[in-house]
């Protein structure tokens, strides 16, 4: 991939998603389902790891 940038854009949206979702259910502005609870799950893991993979490619073409 040649826009490492855009793997780090995306893993941070995704990490931002999986902490908002659980905050707006905890906050009771969104009802607590099985699947919304997956899906938070489910956009922090890939964020992270899309993150981690952006970074390693970044670091990757710098040097």
């Amino acid at each position: 991939m040649k826009k490492p940038q855009k793997l780090l854009v995306i893993g941070g949206f995704l990490l931002i998603v999986g902490v908002a979702l659980p905050f707006l259910m905890v906050a009771r502005l969104l009802e607590s389902t099985l699947f919304l609870s997956f899906l938070a799950h489910g956009c922090s893991m890939a964020g992270f790891i899309t993150g981690f993979i952006g970074i390693a490619l970044y670091s990757r073409s710098r040097k």
